[in-house]
């Protein structure tokens, strides 16, 4: 089953958000166009992800707008993948010694 969100690659560092939906939206009804940028510095990741209504639209789109260029940079579409559940393991807070007796630091006992 194909999905109805296209992830588009190698974007311009200039592309933002209305420039992605404004080439996608010829080829059906886009439900959101996002141009992923860095928190900290507001800078284009140089990718994003475009949602359609349907799943043919997608593939629709998809076919039609792979290897077209856009701000002078030829892109790359495909189906976005769902992302991976997070696991509570790794970093999710606690960490070394959080908790009664165990871990680093503290008094030096001299």
């Amino acid at each position: 089953m194909s999905s109805k969100k296209l992830y588009v690659g190698n974007l311009s560092y200039s592309t933002k958000s209305e420039g992605l939906e404004a080439l996608f939206v010829a080829h059906g009804e886009v439900v959101s166009a996002n141009v992923i940028v860095d928190r900290d510095t507001g800078r284009s990741k140089g990718f994003g992800f475009v949602e359609y209504g349907t799943a043919e639209e997608a593939a629709a789109a998809k076919e039609a707008v792979d290897g077209a260029e856009l701000d002078g940079r030829a892109l790359r579409v495909d189906f976005a993948r769902e992302r991976p559940p997070r696991d509570a393991g790794y970093g999710s807070g606690g960490g070394y010694g959080a908790g009664a007796g165990g871990g680093y630091g503290g008094g030096r006992g001299y």
